[in-house]
């Protein structure tokens, strides 16, 4: 039912927090005075990106609306840090014995920014508008919701009956909620060109207060705490975000004090925001995972159904070397296909170093030797460890092939590298399953529940996302449990078996997860991060943030800026 985001899949890819919080000093430090946290004050941030729509049914595609959208909309269900279904709008929810019922009691003190009530019309109202979303909306996601009843009980409880058990369903309730009494006149189409995508009306923590424009271009947005929050409210008063079209030119606007934090820290700058005494750098795995799928069905490279090629492939890849060199060790190595730090990572299974030595004595195992004197090309019954390796024709993942061609020559495979548009990787290659292998990103994004089971389930092996057409019935028979297993300790078993047979058998050769970074101000205190599954996650704990030391002047509501900077 839950299909990966093509049209999301980008050229870099995605365990583990790697280091976070550069904080200046520790709290237990003998002799520290720890500051107790005060409301007030105001935090803008460089946003990275730009203004389209705050309306969080047409952002899917643009994560700086995505960010906003966060702290102005609620949702039914969040996920903490390891992807545990959090309570939000939420008050109470139980399952049918067979899984395909889900009835949810709302909140019922919940109120939107102009005072009305929160109601189960409009968990109904915004799920139409979901299922109406036809090219703005991912695919997936309206097939799924047209494939769900969903029926309203009371004004505070709704019922959801599936077509049959999928216990991933939380994920799917973890969408933003539009308000049906500002918007129920509308359809699709019009909600699209609605003013209220630029005067939003939420039930998050902040509610929308104003614009900054210049030459009546929309340069920023500006938030204030919502004091009638469900929950605690947050203790800083107003936030104001400042786009930027890069990561260049937001840092600059901290130099120039313009700005207390950068919401996207890319290579370009690394390197110069880690000299900056004021900034602290926060630093979280990515949902995503970079891969080669190796085609094991393909005749043409029969060798790649022997696990030993395969455990030999991965031996004799240099990651670490990889992750250094071309990312700017920003990544992690990737030791199987579910995202570390989430509950369903089974901790025990081995990360493979690099060790040309052990891959060369796997291969000679299999029976592949050097046919003569002058020959570099490992064979065994005249079928010599020849392929092509295809990867998306940009220079990230040219220069990963080129290392990857290098790391394999040398253990006796001929390897043919070619870049292809990414699009036609997708429809021309691994659809068809007409490739021998490639290198390809993943991307996880608002996933937080871990099934794998579309990449590596033997039923998807036609027709769905197992491009390595992996057939291993004990590994597919753990996925299709899981799938249908409500309670989270038993599905964590079945996860766990599931990643020792993949370690076992190897069906495709994990890479790496990268890591993304942001930085704020020392003065912001209380900032912490965990894995991320959408970089608006970065702002999970943001009613705990709070200034400490001189706090800027709070924005007025609407600001315009003329050619000469004047106001």
């Amino acid at each position: 039912m839950k299909k990966l985001r093509w049209q999301l899949l980008i050229i870099f890819l995605t365990g583990l927090v790697v280091g976070i919080l550069l904080l200046n000093e520790k709290p237990d430090a003998p002799g520290v005075v720890v500051p107790e946290p005060q409301q007030g004050g105001v935090y803008s941030e460089a946003l990275v990106g730009k203004f389209q729509r705050l309306n969080p049914v047409l952002d899917f595609y643009n994560s700086a609306d995505r960010d906003l959208n966060r702290l102005i909309f609620s949702r039914m269900i969040s996920f903490e840090e390891r992807g545990i279904p959090k309570l939000e709008l939420v008050e109470t929810y139980g399952i049918s014995q067979d899984g395909t019922i889900y009835n949810i009691t709302l909140r019922p003190e919940v109120k939107w920014h102009d005072g009305k009530t929160l109601t189960s019309n409009d968990i109904l109202f915004t799920i139409n508008m979901i299922r109406d979303g036809e090219g703005v909306v991912p695919e997936d996601i309206r097939t799924f919701w047209t494939n769900v009843d969903v029926k309203i009980l009371s004004e505070n409880t709704v019922q959801f009956r599936l077509p049959e058990p999928f216990a991933p369903f939380l994920d799917y309730l973890s969408f933003g909620i539009l308000p049906e009494h500002l918007l129920g006149n509308l359809s699709f189409d019009q909600m699209i060109d609605s003013g209220f995508n630029l005067q939003p009306i939420g039930s998050g923590p902040y509610s929308f207060e104003g614009l900054i424009t210049e030459n009546n271009q929309i340069q920023g947005v500006i938030l204030r705490a919502n004091q009638n929050y469900f929950e605690t409210p947050p203790l800083i008063e107003q936030m104001v975000f400042r786009y930027f079209e890069n990561s260049t030119d937001a840092l600059k606007a901290f130099q120039d004090g313009l700005v207390q934090g950068i919401s996207k820290i890319d290579n370009s700058i690394l390197g110069n925001v880690l000299t900056q005494p004021q900034l602290a750098l926060y630093t979280a795995r990515e949902p995503r995972l970079t891969l080669i799928f190796l085609n094991l069905k393909n005749s043409e490279v029969s060798f790649f159904q022997d696990v030993n090629i395969r455990k030999a492939l991965l031996s004799g890849l240099n990651r670490q070397k990889m992750i250094d060199k071309i990312l700017n060790s920003q990544a992690i190595i990737a030791d199987g296909p579910i995202l570390p730090g989430t509950w369903a990572y089974y901790d025990g299974i081995t990360t493979v170093e690099f060790n040309q030595l052990n891959a060369l004595q796997l291969i000679k195992e299999a029976g592949y030797v050097l046919g003569g004197e002058n020959s570099t090309v490992r064979a065994k019954d005249n079928i010599e460890l020849r392929f092509e390796l295809l990867y998306p024709d940009n220079e990230i993942h040219r220069e990963m092939a080129v290392m990857i061609q290098q790391n394999w020559e040398a253990l006796g495979a001929a390897v043919e590298i070619r870049g292809v548009p990414y699009s036609e990787l997708i429809e021309s290659y691994l659809n068809p399953r007409s490739y021998q292998a490639v290198l390809i990103d993943l991307d996880l994004s608002w996933t937080p529940d871990p099934d794998p089971y579309p990449f590596w389930d033997q039923v998807q092996a036609t027709g769905g996302q197992n491009y390595s057409q992996w057939d291993n019935f004990v590994a597919s028979d753990y996925l299709e449990q899981a799938r249908i297993t409500t309670n989270l300790i038993d599905r964590s078993l079945f996860y766990r078996n599931f990643q020792v047979v993949f370690e076992e058998e190897l069906p495709a050769i994990p890479l790496f997860y990268p890591v993304y970074n942001f930085a704020v101000s020392k003065q912001i205190q209380g900032v912490t991060i965990g894995p991320l599954f959408d970089t608006s996650d970065r702002f999970m704990t943001v009613k705990n943030w709070y200034i400490i030391g001189p706090r800027p002047e709070i924005t007025s509501t609407q600001v315009t800026e003329n050619d000469d900077g004047s106001e």
